[in-house]
């Protein structure tokens, strides 16, 4: 099947519920819980460019401080990259990587999608 790394949030529920999801089906992914194990920039690029997607579209625009630091400015990839390795509260959750393609669980039935 080959290596499956699991960025999890513990207290988020559709985080619990993909993880749930991979258990259930036999599974063991490597878990990094991103919020007490904060990724670099340079992981953060790397996980975005699996993902397939501009760095902006991982950011989570609910969260506080999205709201009183970001809403509304122009960044580039690379200032969001930077926002998100101060701020790891910012990325969306879960998300699975296996080999060089990574899904984001929202639904948390997404990360099948890589199984």
């Amino acid at each position: 099947m080959g290596t499956l790394t699991f960025y999890h949030n513990t207290k988020c529920s559709k985080s619990r519920t993909a993880l749930a999801m991979l258990e259930e089906r036999g599974l063991k992914p490597r878990i990094v819980e991103y919020l007490k194990t904060p990724l670099s920039a340079q992981e953060l690029a790397s996980l975005i460019a699996k993902l397939g997607m501009p760095a902006q579209q991982l950011v989570r625009k609910g969260e506080e401080i999205y709201k009183s630091r970001y809403a509304g400015r122009s960044l580039t990839d690379a200032e969001w990259i930077q926002a998100m390795a101060e701020h790891p509260i910012l990325i969306e959750r879960p998300i699975l990587v296996k080999g060089a393609k990574a899904v984001i669980g929202r639904p948390p039935e997404n990360v099948t999608k890589l199984l």
